[in-house]
């Protein structure tokens, strides 16, 4: 049993820190950050240990009344590694830390590659992953892009693969602070940094990507034209996808034709927040023109990277040997069937 930290309580940290919860290979010893509203409110309603980063931290959390068990570096003495999803400069001055106190993390895929030397995405590089002292999980669309380029590289069908992602502007709760309405906003550069981000993970990869800011903050939407290594079947391919346990196959023709009737769904699921931890690709739109293959998918930006960073924390911890069984077992305890 390995005791693991996760600094930075937001978006992503309060998933990770639930998901840690339900495994029963490694215990989540405490959440620490800077804030006392609302969000380290609910992690003190899930009897979560919390400790404050900063002095100034302590002395709010302690008059908005909530029981703090210490500072981060008592947090980090307790711990055998930590999970940092704190925003991008306090994630870098919080490395050094880790480095210091000679304690293993990983970081969120705001962070660059140069940060941990090593990038994770479980289905395609967990063995090499085994041990080390740190990691990097890639970001949502990256770890998306991964997941399905990988299935056909399993295949031997991928040669290369081109992307169009429809990107969402901002988080759904901070959607009162930015974001922008009524316009789109392509990135200027070709590629974009996800399909660079993907070959950090396997140089092997023959991929360019282009994105497109939009005004919706529910989720990514990707659109993807591959050439094949050779003419193949539709099923060909969907046998391809559904060697990844984490692609939905979803079918538009059953109502689901956006990403909020997705979202929807997950929901009447019962999934927590309505989280998608999986690729959701369309099967009925998906297309193959002798050698050349088209398909759509959407990416839940908030939830892709939780059962990736679980696996991680095996990898890193080396609890779990074995790539497969982490993911199994992640799976079972998120629901991912």
């Amino acid at each position: 049993m390995k005791n693991i930290a996760v600094i930075g309580y937001g978006v992503i940290g309060k998933r990770v820190a639930d998901a840690i919860n339900l495994q029963n290979d490694m215990k989540l010893v405490g959440v620490c950050d800077i804030i006392s509203d609302w969000r380290i409110q609910n992690a003190v309603r899930k009897e979560y240990d919390i400790y404050a980063a900063t002095e100034e931290a302590a002395d709010k959390m302690k008059s908005e009344g909530i029981s703090i068990k210490g500072n981060m570096q008592e947090l980090l003495k307790k711990s055998d590694l930590v999970v940092d999803c704190t925003p991008k400069k306090i994630a870098a001055q919080n490395v050094e830390i880790y480095k210091e106190r000679g304690v293993k993390f990983i970081v969120q895929g705001g962070e660059k590659h140069e940060t941990t030397g090593h990038s994770f995405s479980a289905e395609n590089n967990y063995k090499s992953a085994i041990n080390l002292n740190a990691t990097r999980v890639v970001s949502c669309n990256t770890t998306s892009i991964l997941r399905t380029l990988t299935a056909l590289k399993r295949a031997d069908l991928l040669d290369y693969a081109r992307g169009t992602l429809l990107r969402r502007a901002t988080d759904p709760w901070e959607s009162h602070l930015g974001g922008i309405m009524n316009t789109m906003v392509p990135e200027k550069d070709i590629p974009s940094h996800q399909g660079p981000d993907a070959k950090s993970v396997d140089p092997d990869l023959d991929v360019i990507t282009s994105a497109v800011k939009v005004p919706e903050t529910l989720s990514h939407m990707h659109y993807w034209n591959v050439k094949l290594k050779k003419q193949a079947t539709k099923e060909e391919v969907l046998n391809a996808f559904k060697t990844s346990s984490r692609i939905k196959l979803i079918q538009y023709d059953q109502g689901l034709v956006s990403n909020n009737t997705i979202k929807e769904m997950f929901l009447d699921m019962g999934r927590p927040w309505g989280d998608m931890y999986e690729v959701a690709l369309w099967e009925d739109m998906l297309k193959v023109v002798g050698d050349e293959l088209f398909y759509a998918y959407v990416v839940d930006n908030q939830a892709i990277v939780i059962p990736e960073t679980i696996d991680a924390i095996r990898a890193l911890t080396g609890i779990e040997m074995d790539g497969a069984k982490s993911i199994s077992k992640t799976n079972e305890s998120l629901g991912i069937h």
